[in-house]
């Protein structure tokens, strides 16, 4: 499943940039991650806690960085992660852009975003409003950590599914 989102940050091309490059950095900002180990300069391990009402799932992620274009100010990232219990899989190629906007920086996500076993079972359009809703607090924390306060420190409780889905249902609803 593909997944776009774009957001302005007031920040200049060159510090989000600068942002985009730290790995270690971003990827507390995904809801319910932690990083667990830097492996390299281009590879790392992450913990993802995801909770879906009574089913909690735990994922072992291996990040990689497989392509930075300094010109175009864009960058992939790889991610594969499979769950602890062996009860399915996740991968994502996440490729992020920016451009100059008037106010700062537009930044663009763009997700293919593989699942299998339990995680898969919700439903392409509830894990879809559940990813936006994912990307949309993924986007709340890159703008906080480039904006003029720091931003606050992200939580590592799982994610709760639940809490995302009955969002999402209401902004289903109200389309």
């Amino acid at each position: 499943m593909r997944l776009e989102n774009s957001f302005e940050v007031p920040a200049s091309p060159e510090r989000a940039w600068a942002l985009l490059l730290d790995v270690p950095r971003v990827v507390p900002c995904m809801p319910g991650a932690e990083l667990t180990e830097t492996v390299d300069d281009a590879h790392w391990k992450a913990q993802v806690q995801v909770k879906f009402g009574p089913v909690a799932l735990t994922f072992a992620a291996d990040v990689s960085r497989e392509a930075v274009d300094e010109a175009a100010r864009s960058i992939t990232l790889v991610t594969k992660a499979r769950e602890t219990k062996g009860r399915g899989a996740a991968g994502a190629t996440i490729e992020s852009s920016l451009a100059p906007a008037a106010e700062g920086t537009r930044v663009t996500v763009v997700t293919d975003l593989q699942l299998s076993g339990a995680a898969a079972q919700f439903g392409g359009p509830v894990v879809k409003d559940v990813a936006a809703q994912m990307t949309r607090q993924f986007a709340d924390c890159l703008q906080g950590q480039l904006g003029e306060e720091p931003a606050p420190a992200q939580s590592t409780r799982p994610i709760s599914g639940l809490s995302l889905l009955l969002r999402s249902l209401a902004a289903r609803f109200r389309r």
